[in-house]
């Protein structure tokens, strides 16, 4: 099965909806044509030069970054430039730009929560939230003939999910009523006569995000050709999301061992910290890329550690001053995960049904080294 770059876009709306990024950011398809297939997706950090010319070589139609091509305004696009050549590259070969920046910092899940899993903690919530996702109730009438064949549907298509649970659903026996009429080409029953036939009150939630794809669900396994639905808002709570993560490891440790680990989960050989190395850590906040400025937040909430990158003199200034450790573990560090955690969302997103072949860039190397 083939899929086009609005097919991706959705499977990425799906899991950080592209309506969660800043105002001042830059998302989605940049480059390119949502009506382009795709066969080949190279993923990266950024997208440089360098990549773009590994993605020609690879033959990829689709570039999946974090950070944006392009940023603020363009005034020009010249070929002896860095960015107008970059681009020029990318029209000439029919490459396709999507970016999944700051939409995928917020996401529940997202990198701040995948960062947040990879350094083991638990009970994970937004460091500053900044809203939940909005729940609904799907209802279908189902005859009992193929009850199990809409539910899987539906749950497929994302409905369903319970906190850690999954293929959630309750069911009512009950008879349907109704008369097909001329034009209809009824599954059961004749023109012009009533019906009553035994069916079955299929009930499940549905995050926003899910909707349109749980509707489409029904229709594509219900045997009717006019499917009976209701659709319900709730008041209940769904995920909450927001800028950077607060979790707690599962027992205090001393922060040179934490450390140790923050360097071999991260592949590094150096970090900056603010604080003193013997100091005892539980709970931890994380904000990858740049998220100094979080710092009374974090202390706020309790934490003894914030993780991020790019953090300034005067920000182990104010940490010291606020007594919270701050480790700086690097923006490049805290955020080329994205590549994995694009990569296992795409597979699982897309099913085992397509040829498309999802490549991470050997070539996103950052733009900074110790010497």
């Amino acid at each position: 099965m083939s899929l086009k770059c609005s097919d991706i876009l959705n499977i990425i709306d799906g899991f950080a909806p592209f309506d969660l990024a800043e105002k001042w950011d830059n998302v989605g398809l940049l480059i390119g044509d949502k009506n382009q297939e795709v066969n080949n997706i190279l993923l990266s950090l950024d997208v440089t030069e360098d990549v773009v010319d590994e993605a020609v070589e690879k033959q990829a139609d689709l570039i999946i970054s974090h950070h944006p091509l392009i940023f603020s305004g363009v005034k020009e696009i010249r070929w002896d430039k860095y960015q107008g050549r970059t681009i020029q590259k990318l029209i000439k070969n029919d490459i396709s730009v999507i970016c999944a920046h700051t939409n995928l910092d917020i996401s529940p899940e997202g990198i701040n929560v995948y960062l947040g899993e990879l350094l083991g903690l638990l009970n994970v919530k937004p460091l500053m939230a900044m809203g939940r996702e909005k729940l609904f109730k799907l209802a279908v009438f189902v005859p009992a003939s193929h009850l199990e064949e809409v539910k899987k549907s539906l749950f497929s298509a994302g409905a369903g999910h319970i906190g850690n649970y999954e293929n959630c659903s309750f069911e009512t026996q009950g008879t349907g009523q109704f008369m097909p009429m001329t034009g209809a080409e009824p599954f059961l029953g004749d023109i012009d006569k009533l019906e009553h036939v035994d069916e079955m009150k299929l009930e499940v939630l549905v995050e926003y995000k899910f909707l349109d794809d749980a509707v489409s669900a029904i229709f594509k396994a219900h045997p009717y050709e006019e499917p009976a639905y209701d659709i319900y808002p709730l008041e209940n709570k769904g995920k909450a999301f927001g800028l950077g993560i607060l979790g707690s490891l599962k027992n205090p440790m001393d922060l040179e061992k934490f450390i140790k680990m923050i360097k071999k989960t991260l592949n590094l050989d150096i970090v900056r910290l603010s604080g003193e190395e013997k100091a005892m850590v539980k709970k931890i906040a994380v904000c990858s890329g740049s998220g100094a400025d979080l710092l009374s937040r974090a202390k706020s909430s309790g934490a003894d550690l914030l993780i991020t990158g790019d953090v300034k003199y005067h920000d182990g200034q104010k940490a010291h001053e606020l007594d919270i450790c701050l480790l700086d573990a690097g923006h490049f560090a805290t955020e080329i995960i994205v590549k994995d955690l694009l990569f296992n969302k795409l597979l699982k997103y897309m099913g085992g049904g397509t040829s498309i072949n999802v490549i991470k860039s050997d070539r996103d190397t950052g733009f900074l080294r110790e010497i």
